[in-house]
């Protein structure tokens, strides 16, 4: 059964830093490419960033370039998001998401197991 646990949400405000980790159990970690997505209030969940399976590739929205990083971790089997620069508008539920392959998906469906969500909060 893959656990996979997220951590690092909360308040921050604008201009802040917040940085997330997920924590994977039950499969082997450094064989899959990992993924972030969120959901904003009354919107539909969008992909936010990944990195493939030995972190030689990453993938961003074009509306955190810049500002957030995905790196992983697979000897502690964790993936991270580090936040910087944050807005209002990253104001959501973030999910974490492991792949089916080594290669990572900007889709949903290219993910086969997912966390339960940390929510982040950031004030004007």
């Amino acid at each position: 059964q893959v656990q996979m646990v997220e951590s690092g949400g909360g308040l921050a405000q604008a201009g802040g830093s917040l940085r997330l980790s997920c924590a994977v159990a039950g499969r082997t970690f450094g064989s899959y490419a990992m993924g972030w997505f969120r959901r904003a209030p009354g919107k539909e969940r969008e992909f936010v960033a990944a990195i493939n399976w030995n972190a030689y590739s990453t993938l961003y929205a074009d509306f955190v370039k810049g500002r957030f990083t995905v790196s992983r971790d697979n000897a502690k089997n964790t993936v991270y998001l580090q936040m910087n620069n944050l807005k209002p508008e990253d104001t959501a539920v973030y999910y974490c998401a492991m792949s089916g392959t080594r290669a990572f998906a900007k889709s949903e469906g290219g993910y086969d197991y997912w966390g339960q969500g940390t929510q982040v909060t950031v004030s004007s």
